[in-house]
């Protein structure tokens, strides 16, 4: 996806550790896409700034009137700009690895990490295969597991390996060691 078409569709969201706020850089995607050389600087040299690794922990209410800090959930913000690379970058290069993996990366459903993938479609072909089990069964059990912060415990170093897997170029490998290595979360002093 062309950098202009991604800096001009940019939500409002919140600004990472980089300082742009995202309104900014879509009023300026005109000549801010003329800079997507240096996205591409980066991926060649397979070199993450150490500005663009950081990620800010910021409370966001769960409910409508927060008063104790059950009422908060933590996020992870990172640089918009960081955002806007890893989307140009898993676009490019994993997405269509992902479409033809490897034997050892084969899933029989995979709805992540997928462009037409969705919690929809994963909703959907579950019924489905609920319904024609109970057309040869008496009752079918459905038990569900929620790893919405499994990507958070996961090791890097488990990652690259089936990364490793992938048919990607060297420099995009590079690329991905580069990023995992030293990227860090933390809490500003005091909220904004």
């Amino acid at each position: 996806m062309p950098v202009f078409k991604i800096l001009d569709s940019l939500r409002p969201t919140a600004t990472g550790v980089d300082g742009p706020p995202a309104w900014f850089l879509r009023i300026g995607a005109p000549i801010f896409c003329k800079l997507s050389c240096i996205c591409l600087i980066f991926h060649s040299t397979s070199t993450v700034p150490y500005k663009l690794k950081l990620a800010w922990i910021r409370p966001v209410p769960k409910v409508s009137y927060p008063v104790q800090p059950a009422d908060f959930r933590p996020i992870s913000i990172t640089p918009v700009l960081t955002r806007i690379m890893d989307r140009t970058f898993v676009q490019k290069f994993i997405y269509p690895n992902l479409q033809k993996p490897t034997l050892s990366l084969i899933f029989h459903v995979l709805f992540t990490f997928n462009p037409t993938g969705s919690t929809t479609a994963a909703i959907i072909t579950l019924l489905d295969k609920a319904t024609h089990l109970l057309f040869t069964n008496p009752y079918v059990i459905v038990i569900t597991l929620d790893f919405s912060k499994a990507f958070d415990t996961v090791r890097n170093s488990t990652l690259l390996n089936k990364m490793a897997q992938l048919d990607v170029p060297d420099h995009v490998y590079n690329w991905l060691v580069d990023f995992f290595t030293g990227h860090m979360q933390h809490a500003p002093n005091k909220i904004r």
